[in-house]
């Protein structure tokens, strides 16, 4: 069926369509140093407006993008709690443009 709003592929193959914050979680938690180092996270479309990613850093930790070319955003952190990356890149997406999606 595919996702409604957005999808989470990592390095490996893994998907999961419309993550929750505790699938991104499980998905981040998944990835290692050698052969599944990124998580991507986008619109289920051709030339997708925005994108998030996460990748492992060879010193340790994450290193986490955010792209919007509608708001002119872009955005690159770093940190090493899970959690944190899952609840933040939830609340960013939330506010992410879906086309059909209602608005408030």
């Amino acid at each position: 069926m595919g996702a409604q709003y957005y999808g989470a592929d990592s390095e490996n193959g893994d998907r999961i369509d419309d993550p929750s914050e505790d699938a991104l979680f499980m998905l981040i938690s998944d990835l290692n140093d050698t052969d599944n180092t990124f998580v991507v996270v986008q619109p289920d479309e051709d030339d997708p407006a925005w994108f998030a990613s996460v990748a492992v850093l060879d010193e340790g930790g994450y290193e986490i993008v955010r792209r919007d070319t509608t708001r002119d955003e872009h955005e690159v952190t770093t940190t090493s709690s899970i959690n944190a990356i899952a609840r933040d890149l939830t609340i960013w997406m939330a506010a992410r443009d879906f086309p059909g999606r209602p608005t408030k």
